[in-house]
């Protein structure tokens, strides 16, 4: 069983930025595929970026260059840094992992882009 917690979110005027983080209960297995997924208020939830073992990343068209995605083996921990963001990256933020081929979810953060 993996737990994931993320935090980092809150409210930021468009063109800021913000690095949301997302600590596991456990080691990140080099195997593992991490990511971070959005939902906005009556829409679907999509994925924003993932990074699979390898480090081999891909991001969603709408955050390309914007959006960075990265973790850190040692303190068992993912990262969203987020750019230049935009009232449509208003969302609730979900970690996500994959092990073995099972999803594990945080409760996710909200973040929300507003002046």
């Amino acid at each position: 069983q993996v737990h994931l917690v993320e935090s980092g979110g809150g409210l930021v005027q468009p063109g800021g930025s913000l690095r949301l983080s997302c600590a596991t209960s456990g080691s990140i297995f080099s195997n593992d595929h991490t990511g971070w997924y959005r939902q906005a208020p009556g829409k679907e939830r999509e994925l924003v970026a993932r990074m699979f073992n390898g480090g081999r990343t891909n991001y969603a068209d709408s955050v390309k260059g914007r959006f960075t995605i990265s973790r850190d083996y040692a303190k068992n921990m993912v990262y969203l840094q987020m750019n230049s963001l935009k009232p449509e990256d208003t969302a609730v933020y979900y970690c996500n992992l994959v092990r073995y081929g099972v999803d594990y979810w945080g409760q996710g953060t909200q973040v929300t882009v507003s002046s």
